[in-house]
Formats: C-alpha cells, sequence, structure tokens
C-alpha cells in the first residue's frame, strides 16, 4: 500500500471527492493539505469521512496576506482533532510578480509558531527563495523541534542534508519521475532512508505515466516506483520505510 503525504482534494477540479476516496484501494492513506482558511476547513471535513485521511491546516504564502490572528485561532481550535497531523502548507515562493517578501515570512514565522505550541510538525513549501528560506528557518530552527516536511522537494541534492539536519522530512512528487529529470533523481539518491517520504501535491504535477492527465493520490504509486528504480531497492522495502518515516513526523496518525 502507497502512502501519499500531499494532496489537494479540495481542488475544484474534482468533480466527485467521495468517489476519488473510495477508488483508493492502493493507497494505505493520504494528507489532505490546506493552502488557505477555507481548503483547509474543507480538508478537515473531508478527513472526518475517512479513516484513512488526514489532513492538515495553512496558508500558502500566495495567501499570506488572508491569515489573520482570527484564523491562527480557528486553526489552534481545529487542531485539537486527531485528524490534523501537521501546520501546512506554509513557506515562501517568490515564482510570480508582486509578491511581498515581508508579508510572506511574516505568514511563515506566525504559523511555524502555531505549529510549535500546538506540538505540530510543519510541512514547507519552497520556490525560488531558497536562501531567503534557509535563512528563516535557520534563525528559527527552535520553532521546528517537531520536525516537519519539505514538500515536493526541488531544492538541489546537496541541500538535503542541511533540511534533514533541522530535522526535516524530504518528500518527493511527479516530477522525480519525468523525462530526463536530473535534480530530482539526485535528491533522491542524496535523501537518508528514513528521511524519504512519497506525495502527488495533486492535482498537480502528474507523474510522466499520466502526462496531460489530471494528477490523483494513486498515482503515487509511480512516484515510490521510481524512487525505488533510483534507490535500487524493492518497491516494497521502500513502501514500509515511507510508511515509517510518515509516522515519525506526523506523530498523530495512528499505526495499523
Amino acid at each position: 500500500m502507497y502512502i501519499d503525504t500531499h494532496c489537494h482534494l479540495t481542488d475544484g477540479r474534482y468533480k466527485n471527492v467521495d468517489e476519488i476516496i473510495k477508488n483508493l484501494n492502493n493507497i494505505k492513506l493520504a494528507i489532505c493539505v490546506g493552502y488557505d482558511y477555507q481548503s483547509s476547513v474543507k480538508s478537515l471535513e473531508i478527513a472526518n469521512k475517512y479513516d484513512n485521511i488526514y489532513c492538515a491546516l495553512g496558508v500558502h504564502p500566495h495567501d499570506c496576506k488572508t491569515l489573520t490572528d482570527k484564523i491562527l485561532e480557528e486553526f489552534k481550535e481545529l487542531s485539537k482533532n486527531k485528524k490534523v497531523v501537521a501546520i501546512g502548507e506554509i513557506g515562501l515562493d517568490f515564482h510570480y510578480p508582486g509578491f511581498s517578501k515581508t508579508d510572506q515570512e511574516r505568514t511563515f514565522i506566525k504559523q511555524m509558531e502555531l505549529a510549535d505550541n500546538l506540538n505540530l510538525p510543519i510541512i514547507i513549501h519552497s520556490r525560488d527563495c531558497t536562501d531567503y528560506l534557509n535563512n528563516i528557518l535557520v534563525k528559527n530552527k527552535h520553532l521546528i523541534k517537531n520536525g516537519g516536511v519539505m514538500h515536493c522537494y526541488s531544492e538541489s541534492a546537496e541541500l538535503v542534508k542541511f533540511y534533514t539536519g533541522l530535522g526535516l522530512k524530504i518528500s518527493f512528487a511527479g516530477p522525480v519521475t519525468y523525462t530526463g529529470a536530473k535534480t530530482p533523481v539526485l535528491a533522491v539518491l542524496n535523501t537518508p532512508l528514513d528521511k524519504i517520504l512519497s506525495e502527488t501535491d495533486c492535482p498537480y504535477l502528474t507523474p510522466q505515466e499520466k502526462r496531460g492527465e489530471l494528477n490523483y493520490p494513486n498515482y503515487v504509486e509511480f512516484v515510490v516506483k521510481k524512487m525505488a528504480e533510483i534507490l535500487k531497492i524493492s518497491e516494497n522495502m521502500l513502501k514500509g520505510l515511507i510508511y515509517k518515516n510518515t509516522l515519525d513526523v506526523f506523530k498523530k496518525i495512528e499505526a495499523n
């Protein structure tokens, strides 16, 4: 059975979420991740309906200006639910014009503080912001003592050691399967086996085998198969390691 540690089942492109979840025959568990207040609440609603779905609450850097103290308080209250296993996705994204580094940093740190207060791990989004993000992580490493995940890892292979040294897991998605992929492949090879995770980030980043289609949690299978091939270990061994690593970082998930 596979594990998808990062999916967005609240996306409007999914017309029948219940049907999608009922057909997750190859998925042991999935974490539905929020990116703003509304999607976070909806993610928890979905998680509460299904034993094998968990969720994370958070405001993505693109929506950083929407985070208020009231929302932080609501996240704090909602996190009492056993299905809320992390704060995320949070972080920085300097890819598109018009962003504010100050606003993104403020929102990121506020949510890191929330996670610390709740003894929850964080799920980090990082795009075109490597040095700036890394400086924040170093300055605030006391706020990530509960661990976390570098989601959909796209940084260099050399930086894997930096992030794992901070207590973070490294999660890989569809890009590792892409034809000609180099950086993700090297990053997989550089990731210790006790730090590696799998995800889809669906509906985005559909694996090579399904390119051109909408991505689904089931497609995490292609990611795991490719990583096992890269690492030259059996797929079953890797699935077992990913399950163990998932429980290690998302401690509210019950082993079964």
